[in-house]
């Protein structure tokens, strides 16, 4: 799942007629970086959730996405829409998308942002099948902490654990890439209290839930240190396309 239903008020005004997954990142929308990176990793599916201009998002990319390269086989990815902003006015923040999608999706499916640059990231299926061999119900991956978030979100185990750790805790924080592996268990009963769907448009953010699964040593974590920006003001934009 690919989340791109956000308004992107950072970005105005670049986003007030365009919405920030389109815009402009090297040459591509910011959007197509993740597609590309999945179809050559052979995922063969995408939901997107669009609310804010969503009609551009799903006029743009349409129902496939195809890969053309060296490749002998032609790789594609077949693309649905959860289409937040016409189902019910508005984006539903993370948890709430998701589940308002889970109908469309499998039970351990990808997760990015769509307003995040990291096009080093391979979504490796070795990882998938280790995440399914686990008992966890999400897996995330971390970044060396960016100058706008300096004191990062999770802690990270020599386990391998993401960790909740107490505001006044002195262990290393790394900052939530956006990128992560999850469970559609984590978005049902004791974690989330949204029914299957989200039949009445509920609006949730994720991190309660990955909180509460972490104190339960749920929640696994890796360090990934290629190119990533969350492109979330126009000077970090133009940065980029310098």
């Amino acid at each position: 799942m690919l989340l791109a239903a956000g308004r992107g008020e950072r970005m105005r005004p670049l986003t007030d007629t365009c919405p920030k997954p389109l815009l402009q990142v090297q040459g591509q929308p910011l959007l197509q970086w993740h597609l590309q990176a999945l179809a050559q990793a052979g995922v063969c599916r995408v939901v997107i959730n669009t609310a804010w201009l969503g009609a551009q998002i799903s006029d743009h990319f349409g129902g496939v996405f195809g890969l053309q390269g060296n490749e002998i086989r032609r790789r594609q990815l077949s693309i649905s829409y959860s289409q937040e902003g016409a189902d019910f006015g508005g984006a539903l923040e993370t948890a709430g998308g998701i589940a308002r999608a889970l109908p469309q999706l499998g039970p351990v499916f990808w997760l990015a942002a769509g307003d995040v640059f990291a096009p080093d990231f391979v979504f490796d299926a070795a990882a998938v099948q280790a995440f399914e061999a686990s008992h966890l119900l999400a897996h995330l991956w971390l970044v060396p902490n960016p100058p706008h978030n300096p004191r990062g979100d999770f802690g990270l185990s020599a386990q391998g654990l993401a960790l909740n750790l107490p505001a006044d805790d002195p262990m290393h924080r790394y900052t939530y890439s956006t990128i992560a592996l999850l469970r559609a268990e984590l978005f049902a009963l004791p974690w989330c209290d949204i029914p299957h769907g989200n039949p009445a448009g509920a609006a949730a953010p994720l991190a309660p839930l990955l909180r509460r699964a972490m104190d339960q040593g749920r929640v696994g974590a890796s360090l990934y240190t290629g190119r990533w920006t969350d492109v979330g003001t126009p000077e970090r934009l133009a940065e980029l396309n310098r």
